[in-house]
Order: structure tokens, then sequence, then C-alpha cells
């Protein structure tokens, strides 16, 4: 006789808190979040659906759990409960129940497995609510109740320990020496003086270290004094995907308190979307004033280089099409930037159909490509990608975030498709002009 299948819950947990522990942390976490904008927010939805329609999971599997503002039910109960303006009165009169263990468990999923944070939702919304952002806050009280999807609290638990996902910052030295052995490049570490710190995304430090030297060529063939620093290095937050506000600020500091300590005056972030929103829009919320440094990502930095004639590069000459990292162009602004370095590279620019601010996510941001569970998802939402960039019949499929190459690979893996995704920073580099 079979035994019966054993169907693995759909969220973790951590700690041994009780269930009314987990419920009250998560309860008094949300009510933290509650200021004027996200109250404001909150007020503001007339359920109108248009949030639902540009979901690129929703879209996907046609499941109404899915819309985004959904996502936010438990956060929005503890907000008429303990900080609407009839709060008192709600719950004098039982009018709105306040969240249970089970339902906590349930969002686990929507607000980790099948959110990336896009923003896509926020653009669509006619009331300018910007949902994206409330999920983050939502996933701080999540985080507080120790219901962190497993693979993530994983990762957490090592940044905690290393500073970094990837490796100790003791073996920062030793990685950039094998990665400067391998691809030929000069990758300075540990200076006590520098111009710009440069760091990096866990991808760079492993498979993915072409990324790195060819930062290091370019920044190299500019003449400027530069470094990577075990001090502070990697930018890709894990804390800002899982809601750990308490790591995110450390891992922040850890790179503008590098910089600052070496006399570095640019903190260089890599192709990396949430590096990008943690460290250049997040990171003065940590100071309370002006940060010292500036922060600029590397589309940035590629832009300028060549809009001041301190790089040149060759035309390529074929077409292209390109894939908007979300966290980078619609809630980073740099759609513009990366369109003139994919003109000064001679490409014919076939634009995908959703493209821009409008842009489909790759699926996999916000940390839903390190959760294992979210897996089938994912695929699901490759699909459209792979659609949309058949469509154009260009030769080349371009991005500017490493996270989306890694996502966007893996569902081309899955799908047995043979269109590679390219890396804007390794083209530059690949085609300098002497």
């Amino acid at each position: 006789m079979n035994s019966p299948a054993i169907t693995k819950p759909a969220f973790d947990k951590q700690g041994d808190q009780s269930d009314e522990a987990r419920v009250d942390a998560a309860m008094g976490c949300f009510v933290s979040e509650f200021g004027v904008t996200a109250a404001l927010h909150l007020e503001s939805c007339v359920h109108c659906g248009l949030c639902a329609e540009a979901c690129h999971f929703h879209i996907a599997t046609g499941d109404a759990k899915y819309t985004p503002i959904y996502k936010l039910e438990p956060f929005r109960r503890a907000y008429l409960r303990e900080a609407s303006p009839f709060a008192p009165l709600v719950r004098a009169l039982g009018l709105v129940k306040k969240p249970g263990i089970a339902e906590l468990q349930q969002w686990q999923e929507l607000l980790y497995d099948s959110c990336t944070m896009c923003g896509r939702c926020t653009v669509a919304c006619p009331m300018g609510i910007d949902i994206a952002e409330l999920v983050k806050e939502a996933r701080h009280g999540m985080f507080r109740a120790g219901l962190v999807p497993e693979r993530l609290a994983l990762m957490d638990r090592t940044a905690r320990q290393w500073g970094s996902t990837a490796t100790p910052g003791e073996d920062l030295p030793d990685i950039l020496a094998e990665a400067a052995k391998e691809h030929g490049v000069e990758i300075p570490c540990d200076l006590v003086a520098a111009d710009v710190l440069v760091t990096a995304a866990p991808a760079e430090l492993g498979e993915h270290t072409k990324a790195l030297a060819d930062a290091a060529k370019i920044l190299n063939r500019i003449g400027v004094k530069w470094t990577m620093h075990q001090s502070g290095f990697d930018a890709a937050n894990i804390g800002f995907n899982n809601g750990d506000l308490e790591l995110q600020e450390r891992l922040t500091r850890s790179l503008i308190d590098t910089a600052v300590k070496i006399g570095a005056k640019t903190v260089l972030l890599p192709e990396c979307g949430h590096a990008y929103g943690a460290a250049r829009w997040e990171a003065a919320k940590w100071y309370g004033e002006a940060l010292p440094v500036r922060i600029i990502h590397m589309t940035e930095f590629l832009d300028e280089l060549i809009a001041t004639d301190r790089i040149r590069v060759k035309k390529i000459g074929e077409s292209a099409t390109f894939h908007d990292p979300c966290q980078i162009v619609r809630r980073g602004g740099l759609e513009a930037a990366a369109r003139r370095v994919l003109t000064a590279l001679g490409f014919d620019l076939v634009e995908l159909k959703d493209h821009g601010v409008t842009g489909f996510c790759c699926g996999g941001g916000g940390g839903v490509v390190s959760n294992p569970r979210a897996t089938p998802l994912r695929h699901k939402v490759f699909e459209m990608k792979k659609q949309q960039v058949e469509a154009t019949g260009a030769k080349h499929f371009v991005t500017s975030c490493g996270q989306c190459r890694i996502t966007l690979e893996m569902g081309a893996k899955h799908a047995n498709w043979n269109t590679p995704t390219e890396s804007l920073l390794e083209l530059v580099a690949d085609n300098l002009a002497d």
C-alpha cells in the first residue's frame, strides 16, 4: 500500500515564538509603519482591479489571489484596527477581525513567493497607491514574526555573519586575485585611499566574475583611483528584500562608512536592481542628512563616461531588445540612460511590447529567484517575457541587472530557449575602442 504524499506547507517559520507572539510581533511592526503616507495609501483604494491587470503573477495564472492589493490584506486590517481614524470604534464593535497565525502563514506566499516589489501595480493604480512599497513594509512585520521563506532566512543569517550572502570579507582578496588572473585585469583590493569604492553583487564573486573584471577593465581604462574593500563590498542587500531592517541598515552603512574611511567620493553599484533601491534611494534614512558620498549605478556610470568621451565604444550594428530592470528603470529612473548606452553601441533597438516604466518584471526580483518554492510560478511568468522577446526578432537580448540576468537564464534553461541574456556592462567592456 502506497503511503499518501506529504505536501509541504506553503510557509516556513523561524525561531520558537508562540503563534500568539508571532501575530503580536507582526501587528506591532505593521502599526509602526503607519505614517501619513501609508495611511493615505491604505485609505485610497477604490477596489478598481487595475493593479491585477498590471501584475505578471496574476496575468500568468489568472488566479485572483495574486491581485496586488489583496496581498496587503493583513496589513490593511492592522491599520483599520490600530491606526485608522476610527480604530477604537472598529475594535470595540469588532468590525475588523485581528489577523491570526493561519492568515499570516497564508500571506507569506503572497508577500514573498508572488511579489517581486516591481512596482508595475503602483504605476497602474489610478489613486497613486504605492503597492510595492506597502508590500515591502508588510515584509518588515513578517520578518519580525519569523515568517520568512527559509531560503531567504538562511541568506539573512549568512549575511549577518559574513556581511555578504556570498563570502566572508576576509576571503575577498583571494577571490579578486583569482578573478584578476583569470581575466587578465588588475583588481585593487583594500587600498587605504581611493576616489571610488566599487561594490559587487554575489554572483559577480562566483559564476559571473567576468562582470566584475569588465568593471575593472573600464575603471582602469579611465585612470581613476578605485578599490574594492573587504569591510564593505556586497551591495545586494538581502535585508532590503526580507524585511530585516536591522540588517538592511548594517549592510548599507558598511558601504558608505567604508567609502568615507578611504576618502572615496563615489560608491559604484553593480548591475543589481535591489542594490540600487537599498543604497541609492534608502541609504539617507539611516543617516538623517545628505549622504557624504555619491551613490551611482553602473548604468549611470557607463552613460556618463560615454557622454563625456572618457571612453569610446565600437559600433556593433545589429538589432537588440532590452529588458528594463524594475528597480533600476521603473523605480529608479534610468530608462533613458540605458538606451543612450545601447545607441552608442550602434544597436538598432527594437522595443518589447511592454517596455520602459511599463515593462514586465523578470519574475525573480524581491528574493523570488532565491525562493525554491516559487520556482513553478516564476517559470509561468518567464513565458510572458520569452514571447515578447521572440516577437521583436532582435538578435541580442540585453539587460542591466545581474539578478534579472540570472532569473532569465534560469527560465531559458527550463524552457529550452537558446536566446542568451547579455549584460550591458559586458557589451561595453567587450567593445571599448582604442
